[in-house]
């Protein structure tokens, strides 16, 4: 997948290789995305694993909670790799992760990264030790680790000492000023550890999570200033819908517009019995809107209003989006360079012929009262109208016969 102008601002950072993928290291921001079935239920993680690689997610994350679903990720990695899906599976821990990857070096083989949250690692006397272990295993088995700090399981020792320390100055920060400083030294300590336990900078991705958009834009910022490991970006509740879509576009669009952000993951809240690959799209669809990727011919269509009554051209906008997203996986292993066409769907006169002409394929449909006529343009030029009940068939083929007539053969 291509690497666009939009990267050239990308803060400079250490690459790390997971899997066959490397996050950081002036590399094209890694889109990723995270099960959400039981992982002892080998077929049902399977498939959905499968299913978010066939959508775009070039890591998977799985939750390894108990000694059942520790159990399985070898046999879940085996599954995946005899049918040819090859995404890079990420084991997430918390609590017990030093004894389960302890007690099952298969499932702590298999997996191509581990995710440690330090707040979560272990509490008192015991949470260096178990962290340590965490850290030795990664080392064993060379596994790059990510660091995940969470604003909703902070380590409360560090936040407590940091509230006491910050109460005797005087003049006090406010408390979201001291939290948000206790996510980053929680982040920085815990890869500081790691290294002189002797995991590499190489090996060590970080990320400092919260659910609010501009606590998120701030934490970063001041995360990505005062170090040079990769760092993975997400709200880690982003919500629901179109709240959980906007909030965040808006907090990780403004990161990475800023350079910052290696991976990044949508925490959609998927709708009871909905589809995980939506959080993929989200991902995707963000980064290419911005111009920092290209990973599938995306449509421009109008909105619509008083002069498109009909529905035609929405419905064809859909039908067109939803065929070349089906379609990618088979082009993107046949033609260069596909991902980076563009197409639109335009619904009458007023802005049609124009948007159509700066698309590589673009349709005018009638609006209401228009000449029951839809000229079709490819690379600026008007060449051939389209009539009648079949447009929809007919300009997929016409985006067919594009595709293989402009892309080179891989």
């Amino acid at each position: 997948m291509s690497q666009n102008l939009g990267m050239h601002n990308r803060r400079n950072c250490v690459g790390v290789k997971v899997g066959s993928v490397i996050v950081g290291g002036n590399n094209p921001v890694v889109v990723q995305s995270m099960t959400n079935t039981d992982t002892a239920d080998v077929e049902a993680t399977v498939k959905q694993i499968q299913e978010l690689a066939a959508a775009g997610s070039e890591l998977v994350r799985i939750t390894v909670n108990n000694d059942e679903s520790a159990a399985q990720v070898a046999t879940i990695w085996e599954r995946l790799d005899a049918v040819g899906c090859n995404v890079p599976i990420v084991g997430d821990f918390h609590y017990n992760g030093h004894q389960l990857l302890t007690d099952y070096p298969e499932c702590a083989q298999a997996l191509a990264k581990y995710r440690i949250n330090p707040g979560n690692v272990g509490f008192g006397k015991k949470r260096d030790n178990q962290f340590a272990i965490m850290i030795e295993k990664a080392i064993e088995y060379n596994k790059p680790v990510r660091i995940g700090v969470n604003w909703g399981s902070l380590d409360q020792v560090l936040l407590a000492k940091m509230m006491d320390d910050n109460a005797k100055l005087a003049e006090p920060q406010e408390v979201d000023d001291v939290m948000r400083e206790a996510l980053i030294v929680s982040a920085l300590d815990s890869a500081k550890k790691a290294e002189e336990i002797g995991l590499s900078r190489d090996h060590i991705i970080l990320s400092c999570k919260v659910s609010g958009v501009q606590k998120l834009i701030s934490v970063y910022k001041d995360i990505a200033s005062r170090c040079d490991y990769a760092l993975h970006l997400g709200l880690t509740e982003a919500g629901m819908g179109s709240k959980g879509i906007v909030a965040s576009t808006a907090a990780m669009g403004v990161l990475l517009q800023d350079g910052i952000g290696d991976t990044i993951r949508v925490s959609l809240t998927p709708e009871p019995g909905g589809d995980r690959t939506n959080e993929v799209i989200v991902a995707q669809e963000m980064l290419q809107t911005m111009g920092l990727r290209s990973f599938t011919p995306l449509v421009t269509a109008c909105p619509g209003c008083g002069r498109t009554t009909s529905t035609v051209f929405q419905e064809l906008a859909n039908n067109i989006q939803a065929y070349v997203r089906s379609q990618m996986p088979i082009w993107r292993e046949k033609y260069l360079g596909v991902e980076e066409m563009t197409l639109a769907v335009m619904g009458c006169v007023v802005n049609g012929p124009g948007e159509s002409k700066h698309a590589d394929i673009g349709i005018s449909l009638p609006g209401t009262g228009e000449t029951p006529a839809a000229p079709v343009f490819i690379d600026g030029k008007k060449t051939i109208t389209l009539r009648g009940e079949n447009i929809a068939a007919e300009f997929r083929s016409i985006v067919d016969k594009y595709v293989e007539g402009r892309y080179p053969q891989k």
